[in-house]
């Protein structure tokens, strides 16, 4: 029992100095001016896949070989390492700086799709600020521009697809939030009609085109039945105009009845309104009265907005 116990000892002993020794042997060559050992043992850190050490060398090595004809080859692996590391942010723009620093470097087209696909990466989910979204179109884009021919061309197209998809689903969430939350404000019924159809001009093949058109419909009828009588002739007209291109526009669609649904109803809706019309004109007194109103509505409505993207 003692032997096997000193044995395990003396094991564990071996495995702790080999370790230090490791560490010590690292550290020795990190703390060096022998620049040409350092690139050496980062190179074969790097290919061992172990970035995190490769990257302290890398790092201390850039600034040493500022200048020098190695540079080139350093400040490609660095840029590399980072990206290994998932630093995305960080390295696309030593990729960026890369291709613009070497040109007609044969590693220049890589950095260049690797700097835009870092982008890609950092582009967030849809209900987030899609700001590293444009600029992720914008660096693809600025790819397959300066390399048309280029195999990587097709797959940054499919990154902006991609991205592009991601930008059309919150154009369209951030309309049909103003839709929902028309209940509380009737503006937002028609801040929901802007928004729909900024959203087709910007994506005009946008892929819910015809749940959008649909919607226009249904916010622009909602606004107009929500709104006093004297208004509602004029709203409902537009739902209706809205309606028919959606019947002209979708005559196979299976929203088809929803929409005749509702140029149904916004006729109705128009009939009604001038019903009531007739009968409070009748009463002088009821009439100026709903045009007080109606002018001081006029006067408190809250500019209508577009939504924020």
């Amino acid at each position: 029992m003692f032997k096997i116990k000193h044995l395990l000892i003396l094991s564990f002993t071996i495995i702790a100095l080999t370790i230090a020794g490791c560490k010590s042997q690292f550290e020795k060559i990190r703390l060096s001016n022998d620049v040409a050992k350092k690139y050496q043992e980062a190179m074969r850190l790097y290919n061992k896949k172990n970035y995190s050490k490769a990257i302290i060398l890398f790092e201390d090595l850039s600034q040493k070989y500022r200048g020098r004809a190695e540079a080139e080859d350093l400040n490609y692996y660095y840029s590399l390492t980072l990206y290994k590391l998932k630093d995305y942010t960080t390295a696309r723009y030593q990729f960026k700086s890369f291709a613009d620093t070497y040109p007609t470097s044969k590693y220049a087209e890589e950095c260049r799709y690797l700097g835009a696909y870092c982008y890609y990466l950092e582009s967030p989910i849809w209900s987030l600020d899609q700001e590293n979204t444009y600029k992720a179109i914008d660096a693809l884009q600025l790819f397959i521009n300066f390399y048309p021919k280029s195999e990587r061309a097709a797959d940054a197209s499919k990154y902006i697809a991609d991205l592009r998809n991601k930008l059309e689903t919150k154009a369209f969430n951030n309309a049909k939030l103003y839709y929902t939350l028309g209940g509380y404000d009737i503006n937002n019924y028609k801040s929901a009609v802007i928004a729909l159809k900024n959203a087709q001009i910007d994506f005009p093949d946008i892929k819910f085109a015809e749940e959008m058109d649909l919607l226009i419909v249904k916010s622009q009828f909602a606004y107009a039945k929500n709104s006093y009588e004297t208004r509602q002739e004029d709203r409902y007209s537009e739902a209706i105009t809205y309606a028919d291109e959606f019947i002209e526009s979708h005559p196979e669609s299976k929203l088809l009845p929803e929409a005749q649904e509702l140029k149904k109803d916004s006729q109705a809706g128009i009939d009604n309104a001038k019903r009531v019309l007739a009968e409070i004109a009748k009463d002088e007194a009821k009439y100026k009265a709903m045009m007080a109103k109606d002018a001081k509505l006029d006067s408190t409505t809250t500019t209508i907005k577009t939504p924020i993207k």
